[in-house]
């Protein structure tokens, strides 16, 4: 995959109105969970430096769901505690397609902020500005992207994953590979070689069911590595 958290410059430049855009975000997400104010400040430099971190966030974390079965991921090390506390708190919430006025009004705001400040300390940079995609089968395109505070994108992303929601993206990505794979060897033994791509991605779902604990570490290293991509 590269080295986690590293976008080339010709890769963010689409995005950049985008970036301009969220950018003027983060104090609002900050102050939605008492970020101190001089972690962002009015600076405008620092707001797009911290958008294009989230931005390489979420393409790392896109790039891990498109590769890994979804179930398998470990996002932090206390997986099992935000997902408890969340659906302890949010039993209802619909989280395939999310509704922004269950995560940005002000009466939802109320019913967020004791959630998020119980993983003050627990849970690194929880309060830090973090992509979050709306509806979980389609990508981080502007229409379908939201700020969110760090400790929220945990919650929803790992309820996601753990319900099954996460796994269209997984599968989408993987019949196109499997597709592309198929057609590539032209018309002489297509049919063999299809067959040969189906026996060798079956024995990669294998592959990746047997060391499920692996690609946990790995996830888990991708999302949180100080300095690179953590939030």
């Amino acid at each position: 995959m590269g080295k986690p958290g590293w976008v080339e410059t010709r890769t963010l430049l689409p995005h950049l109105c985008f970036l301009s855009q969220i950018s003027g975000e983060l104090t609002s997400v900050a102050h939605a969970v008492s970020l101190p104010a001089e972690s962002y400040g009015n600076d405008p430099d620092i707001e797009m430096a911290w958008a294009m971190r989230a931005m390489q966030h979420a393409e790392v974390y896109y790039k891990l769901i498109s590769s890994v079965d979804p179930q398998f991921l470990k996002l932090t090390k206390v997986d099992d505690q935000i997902y408890s506390e969340f659906r302890e708190n949010f039993k209802k919430l619909r989280i395939d397609v999310l509704d922004p006025e269950e995560l940005k009004s002000e009466g939802a705001k109320e019913k967020w902020r004791p959630f998020c400040l119980k993983f003050d300390g627990i849970v690194e940079d929880f309060n830090y500005g973090t992509l979050l995609r709306l509806n979980c089968s389609q990508g981080y395109t502007e229409e379908n992207t939201i700020f969110a505070p760090r400790i929220q994108f945990f919650a929803i992303e790992i309820a996601r994953n753990r319900e099954g929601y996460n796994k269209a993206v997984y599968t989408s990505v993987q019949d196109k590979e499997e597709e592309k794979g198929a057609n590539s060897g032209g018309d002489e033994g297509a049919n063999s070689g299809g067959e040969e791509e189906k026996g060798a991605n079956r024995e990669g779902e294998k592959e990746k069911i047997n060391k499920g604990g692996e690609k946990e570490k790995d996830a888990y290293k991708e999302i949180n590595k100080s300095g690179e991509i953590a939030m």
